[in-house]
């Protein structure tokens, strides 16, 4: 199965090769949780778990490392304002202490894990906090001191981007346009507006350091843990695209920096956002909506999931209930019709298997490969035996929850009734077969004819 992934780093598809061609090194980049996460956050974590699959399916292992932000993410790209996890603090009336912060940190992380089993999305090989990491964090803020990379003013430790010749190199090397500086920190004390903290100082909580008290900056944070558990070079690094200017480029140019290999990762995939009215989802505006939301309208959450699978993971989402209502009774019908065939073991049929490989291998091409599912169930030229096994086959990337689907229990008098009614027509006795029909429905089921026999639903 041959692979093909969009690479933001050479802005073009790119057969995928990993650096051990049996076992793929992948990091992704993990929430800040002072809040819960919202349905545009998670997003990211279904476009990782479909990539993750995608690579299994294909025979790969796969190693994927999360980490989990609860210090340094400070309220901006900025590196100037409240540490998130400050905020969130302040927010539930909390002092501001360590044992605080981590006690929200574990609350919100164990909410995070709820919503990831809720949208059949694997767990990660490894999920850390970024706070059990200070020292690997201190360790490669020294080997840039060491190199001539930093330097100090009077708010922290801030990285020369002058002194990197490929910095930038993952946005195209443009320049930041007047806009985008506005977003960054007005610190007359830096060297250039683009340097960023490697090690910001505070006097009111944070960890020790050679530099003073204080805590790791953000994008550090990512370059320590990958290098720790994936190595000083690895093959996939995924984030949403809000990443892709600021955090993803800055942990670049630090991380080759430090080690002097390039290039740190050989592929990197971004997805887009999810949208309300045309505007990103986002808690800093009040503007989103968590998975339990959905919950509360009645929707289950796998349905959501179904609804980013039919578009591309680069593709902008804007979310609005009747399009996720509307994936909703499209997923039951996908339900139903699974639920009505065969029960009896069958094949994957490989020509259907062939073309969802092709599908998933063009870039993760999730809504081919749903258009695919359709077809291969309304196909009356394939056992309905063999169509479940193929289904099974493709929900092994998809995660829709086929497997654990389990038909409702048809009561003992319907089955008689069926029975008779099956009776009937061997005879030819029409008439007594449309009478046994008509009383089966007035009792709340339906009897299909197949090929293979009849099948009982609930109506």
């Amino acid at each position: 199965m041959s692979l093909i992934f969009y690479n933001t780093l050479s802005r073009q598809k790119e057969e995928f090769s990993p650096i051990n061609k049996s076992k793929v090194k992948m990091y992704t980049c993990g929430p800040t949780v002072y809040n819960y996460a919202h349905i545009g956050n998670l997003r990211a974590y279904v476009f990782a778990d479909v990539l993750r699959k995608t690579l299994e399916y294909s025979g790969f292992a796969v190693l994927q490392i999360m980490n989990i932000t609860d210090i340094g993410h400070l309220s901006s790209d900025r590196d100037s304002g409240e540490d998130k996890m400050t905020k969130g603090l302040e927010r539930e009336g909390k002092k501001l202490t360590l044992e605080n912060m981590r006690e929200m940190a574990e609350f919100y992380t164990k909410k995070f894990k709820e919503d990831l089993e809720k949208l059949n999305i694997e767990m990660p090989s490894g999920m850390y906090f970024a706070s059990d990491y200070i020292a690997e964090d201190i360790k490669l803020i020294k080997k840039l001191e060491k190199k001539g990379y930093t330097y100090k003013i009077s708010d922290g430790i801030y990285f020369d981007i002058s002194k990197d010749k490929n910095y930038g190199e993952l946005r195209g090397k443009k320049t930041n346009t007047d806009d985008a500086l506005s977003r960054l920190e007005k610190n007359v004390e830096k060297k250039n507006p683009e340097d960023f903290a490697l090690w910001k100082f505070s006097d009111s909580i944070g960890f020790p350091s050679p530099w003073g008290n204080g805590f790791p900056g953000w994008h550090i944070e990512c370059s320590a843990m990958s290098i720790k558990f994936l190595g000083e070079q690895f093959d996939i690094h995924t984030g949403g695209i809000d990443h892709i200017f600021v955090h993803h480029t800055n942990e670049i140019a630090q991380s080759e920096c430090a080690t002097g290999k390039r290039p740190f990762v050989r592929y990197w995939l971004h997805n887009e956002f999810v949208d309300i009215a045309g505007a990103k989802m986002a808690k800093s505006d009040d503007n989103f909506f968590k998975l339990n939301t959905l919950v509360e309208k009645n929707i289950e959450p796998i349905a959501y999931r179904f609804w980013l699978l039919m578009a591309n993971y680069r593709t902008k989402m804007n979310f609005n209930w009747e399009a996720l209502e509307g994936a909703e009774i499209a997923l039951k019908r996908l339900y139903n019709l699974y639920i009505e065939l065969h029960i009896k073991k069958g094949k994957v049929n490989k020509e259907y298997q062939t073309k969802f490989k092709e599908y998933l291998g063009d870039d993760l091409d999730t809504p081919r490969a749903l258009s695919l599912l359709w077809d291969l169930i309304k196909d009356e030229n394939i056992s309905g035996a063999d169509k479940k096994a193929t289904i099974l086959d493709f929900d092994k990337v998809l995660s829709l929850g086929f497997k654990n689907l389990k038909e409702e229990k048809i009561p003992s008098k319907i089955i008689k009734l069926s029975e008779e009614r099956e009776l009937a027509r061997k005879n030819k006795d029409f008439q007594k077969s449309d009478d046994l029909r008509a009383k089966i429905n007035s009792l709340g089921y339906e009897v299909k004819d197949s090929s293979e026999g009849y099948k009982i639903n609930k109506i």
